[in-house]
């Protein structure tokens, strides 16, 4: 894969040369590209080579050079537990879903229970807006066949690979649970929960966390199995209740995180990659809590998003996927 920050005029040349492309920007500069083999979400905070920045005039671009073919699907509602229909045979996919819409709750929900989830690499990330926009703008994904903005729904992009070729997908998470921290547990599923069992007492949530002094920059984090899943806090009102960037599950106890220490030096420990063949998309809550602007992590590159995919929706996690040899990565060969 080509990563690279571009004018919409450099981006627009890919697109009509026939380049399968996913694509990362506002608004404005995603509406003036034409159509293509591409798909696009809204963001404004990018990690490049030099560091984090905010821009509203170019756009992230990551091109899928070892596609051999590549097809363009919005799909919403009823249809969205069919996303995983009409991939190729050997492949991969990508998703972008517009943050806070039906689609973002019906995927975060349910999404592990589509019908063949799991059975190809599924990598992406959920649009956003710039902060200050948050409430009066609404995030958009982009179907680069049609030309069209969905606040809606999700926008696949099916690729297919080579004979000998796979895509892996790895997830950095800094965080693990605070075992000395309470056992938290929800009796609802959702993005928002006004009471909780604390070590087996019920309390109202918001009270709990303001009484105890929690660091609601730390996640909430579950252990699957080995496999460490975060739920980050949005707001914490006295009177509403808690909303969460990712739905809390009901009977699966969390932990508050511990810190990770200073982002970027941790990112750039934890990744072992040259993050050069590589898309990776990074939360939004990494870039604020770490103070990324201006700080690389690494050589990973790309958009920063409001919710990141590994299948499965995430949250303050970075995710990359790379395309490799099936031999580099231990599969067997078709």
């Amino acid at each position: 894969m080509k990563n690279s920050m571009m004018s919409v005029a450099d981006a627009a040349r890919r697109i009509e040369a026939g380049a399968v492309l996913s694509i990362a920007g506002s608004e404005e500069a995603l509406s003036k590209l034409p159509r293509g083999k591409w798909i696009g979400g809204t963001s404004v905070y990018f990690m490049t080579d030099k560091g984090g920045v905010e821009d509203r005039e170019n756009v992230f671009v990551t091109e899928i050079e070892a596609a051999s073919d590549a097809r363009v699907r919005h799909v919403e509602g009823e249809d969205l537990p069919m996303m995983t229909m009409n991939r190729f045979e050997n492949g991969m996919s990508m998703i972008l879903i517009p943050a806070f819409s039906k689609a973002h709750t019906d995927f975060a929900l349910n999404g592990a229970g589509y019908a063949g989830l799991f059975d190809q690499p599924l990598m992406g990330w959920i649009a956003g807006v710039h902060l200050d926009d948050l409430g009066t703008v609404t995030p958009k994904i982009f179907d680069g066949g049609t030309g069209k903005a969905h606040e809606d729904g999700a926008i696949l992009l099916h690729v297919e690979l080579p004979e000998g070729k796979m895509a892996d997908i790895d997830i950095v998470n800094l965080f693990e649970q605070d075992a000395d921290a309470d056992e938290i547990t929800f009796a609802e599923s959702g993005f928002h929960a006004k009471t909780a069992m604390v070590n087996g007492q019920e309390v109202d949530l918001a009270g709990y966390i303001a009484d105890k002094g929690l660091d609601t920059a730390l996640p909430l984090v579950a252990n699957y199995a080995g496999a460490m899943i975060n739920v980050s806090f949005q707001n914490v009102d006295a009177d509403n209740g808690v909303d969460f960037y990712a739905p809390v599950v009901s009977g699966v106890s969390y932990r508050l995180a511990k810190s990770p220490g200073a982002y970027a030096d941790v990112f750039a420990q934890r990744v072992t990659s040259d993050g050069q063949n590589e898309m990776s998309c990074n939360c939004i809550l990494n870039y604020l809590y770490g103070e990324m602007a201006g700080k690389t992590t690494g050589n990973c590159t790309g958009p920063v998003t409001f919710g990141e995919v590994a299948y499965i929706l995430l949250n303050q996690t970075m995710v990359q996927v790379k395309i490799q040899s099936a031999e580099a990565s231990g599969a067997q060969v078709a």
